[in-house]
């Protein structure tokens, strides 16, 4: 896999969009540079994840991008998707694993080390951890674990780890302090009035702090 597409990695949630169509919000965002998307909709039936996965998946396709779904490997695999993000609560990485195949990317929500170096082992392609700061959607994972500790588990893993987490524009800099590959990201693009702008200015920042 190439990191360089998930130096900002977009996690969908359709609920921060103001009233505006996900598909919409996800295209803009395409256009400002995003080139790596996770559909993460937890409240959807499968039939409508599966309907918003088909539509993603023409949308990413168009822009050579990345689409990553959220706990579903039998979403990933009909839509054809490039991989699966699962957690704590997901089928366990090696089985995952199985499911998926050698070639589909593979990541992991971490909140501890010793959780992301079991996904490492498991075979996780990368790890997102977190949340760096409060957040309202990590609120059930506890107190924000901070740069130090995202520093740590950058140092303690050998495969990429993303911040994820309460991170805004203004953090940026910050959060590329613990060597991370990457930024996740929700309302900062998601609630975005512009989207597209929203997108490359982060995207700006990235490389420039990188």
């Amino acid at each position: 896999m190439q990191m360089s597409d998930f130096s900002l990695y977009l996690i969908t949630d359709r609920h921060q969009t103001g009233g505006r169509a996900l598909t919409e919000v996800v295209r803009h965002s395409l256009e400002g540079g995003v080139r790596a998307v996770q559909l993460r909709e937890k409240d959807l039936s499968g039939a409508a994840l599966y309907r918003l996965a088909v539509k993603l998946r023409l949308l990413t396709s168009e822009f050579n991008a990345r689409l990553i779904i959220n706990d579903r490997p039998d979403i990933a695999l009909a839509v054809e998707a490039d991989g699966v993000h699962v957690g704590v609560g997901s089928l366990p990485v090696a089985v995952v694993r199985r499911l998926m195949g050698k070639d589909k990317i593979i990541g992991y929500s971490a909140h501890a080390i010793d959780e992301a170096l079991s996904a490492q082992a498991g075979g996780a392609d990368f790890v997102t951890f977190g949340p760096v700061y409060t957040t309202p959607s990590k609120s059930a994972y506890g107190a924000p674990c901070g740069v130090k500790k995202l520093a740590e588990a950058a140092s303690a893993l050998t495969v990429p780890v993303i911040g994820l987490g309460g991170i805004s524009e203004a953090r940026v800099f910050e959060v590329l302090t613990a060597n991370v590959q990457g930024i996740a990201m929700i309302s900062a693009i998601m609630a975005a009035a512009d989207p597209r702008a929203a997108a490359a200015s982060l995207l700006k920042k990235i490389e420039e702090n990188a």
